[in-house]
């Protein structure tokens, strides 16, 4: 039985680690690596994500992948501490106390905000689907909390979409991150980097005899009466793992076009911390970047010789002339850093980072299976309301258990 995967990142290199050596696999990646968002640079002594990442502790189908690979052992869990940035200032936003001194919310505004936080995990999201964000924010919290703490938040991740966003995505997204204490919140990472999980992914594959093709983009996708059509070379079956209206365009099924954004990560090697021992900085003024995430100020700046920072921006169509230079320049003007301070940098570019989560999304979200041919990604079902790797494990796994019982089994 052969299968085709198309696109190497999380969600079909875990599908493809479940049906090895059961079906015959090739997984297409036009890109010269695997991993997709996942993916990182290598720096002769130490690799480092194109697009920071972390886990969460309810990440329950990563951790079994991670059990399968024999990484389990090098999962550490740190504390990670968040603030906001304005007024070229830097406020922290991790203790109680830093909280209360916060001065753009009231203190009626930080106690509303707190409830929400205390009750999260109770909230059905499901019947939040319809509503946006900003109705939900405004009508439970107030104006004020809106317009000086989640307007930022909102515009970093989405931009001119931020109206149509659904609450179901922002209240997962508060849930997702609520496990924390007084230092912070409490986050996964993988000692030495998560290229250890694409390299074992990789590995397993090709010892099961899979075939991995980089540098391979499927151009055509067509159904003969007992088979599917990639690029000239018979299947079985097919799953894919790209965006719905990239399948639609090469051949595959039409289920209706989902909105995504791109998404344009800096990173940068420092000779010194700008975000004074904190990992998560908000942008709450406008900025061509809306957060500072620090690396080195959740992992230990000793792994890697450096500071290290990325800069997170999000955009629809296409990405500014000089994106790179005007983000890094923003960045040394605001945050005093001289050109001598930058040792080294970075950017990286996926127009296809994520789906836009508008109001409505759950309905749009298409079905694992279509005749002989199977979807799975971010765009599915447990990537909604937050996607993770988590969700990109899972939605690898359910894809995979399909096609094993209605095809390697039917």
């Amino acid at each position: 039985m052969k299968v085709c995967i198309i696109g190497g990142g999380l969600t079909g290199l875990t599908a493809a680690h479940a049906l090895s050596g059961d079906a015959e696999i090739d997984l297409f990646e036009k890109q010269a690596v695997t991993g997709g968002c996942l993916s990182s640079y290598t720096f002769g002594t130490f690799s480092i994500e194109k697009y920071y990442h972390h886990c969460f502790s309810n990440d329950t189908a990563f951790f079994s992948l991670l059990n399968d690979l024999g990484l389990s052992g090098r999962l550490s869990w740190r504390s990670a501490s968040t603030g906001y940035v304005a007024g070229d200032r830097i406020y922290p936003l991790t203790t109680p106390l830093e909280i209360l001194k916060y001065p753009f919310l009231s203190l009626a505004d930080k106690a509303r905000l707190a409830y929400l936080v205390l009750r999260v995990r109770s909230i059905n999201t499901a019947e939040l689907d319809t509503v946006t964000a900003e109705d939900y924010v405004k009508r439970t919290l107030g104006d004020g909390v809106y317009t000086s703490f989640f307007v930022p938040l909102l515009n970093a991740k989405f931009g001119e979409n931020r109206h149509d966003v659904s609450a179901a995505w922002l209240i997962s997204r508060i849930a997702i991150r609520s496990d924390r204490g007084t230092a912070g919140e409490r986050l996964g990472y993988l000692d030495g980097g998560f290229c250890q999980l694409i390299d074992a992914l990789e590995g397993s594959i090709r010892k099961k005899g899979g075939r991995i093709r980089t540098k391979t983009q499927v151009t055509t996708l067509r159904r003969n009466d007992t088979a599917w059509e990639v690029n000239g070379e018979t299947y079985d079956t097919v799953i894919s793992t790209i965006p719905p209206q990239e399948l639609e365009r090469i051949g595959g099924p039409a289920t209706g076009p989902i909105r995504y954004q791109g998404a344009a990560c800096a990173t940068i090697g420092l000779s010194r911390d700008i975000a004074g021992g904190i990992y998560w900085l908000n942008m709450k003024d406008p900025a061509p970047y809306g957060a500072v995430v620090a690396h080195t100020n959740f992992i230990p700046r000793e792994q890697y010789g450096c500071h290290i920072v990325y800069l997170a921006s999000y955009f629809t169509g296409s990405l500014p002339q000089n994106a790179d230079r005007q983000m890094i320049g923003d960045f040394c003007r605001r945050f005093s850093v001289r050109p001598d301070e930058i040792l080294w940098s970075r950017m990286a570019v996926d127009p296809f980072a994520g789906p836009v989560y508008t109001v409505g999304y759950r309905s749009k979200i298409p079905a694992y299976q279509h005749g002989g041919l199977f979807m799975a990604g971010m765009f599915s079902l447990p990537n909604y309301p937050e996607r993770s790797m988590e969700g990109a494990v899972r939605a690898g796994h359910e894809a995979a258990a399909l096609v094993r019982r209605n095809v390697l089994h039917g």
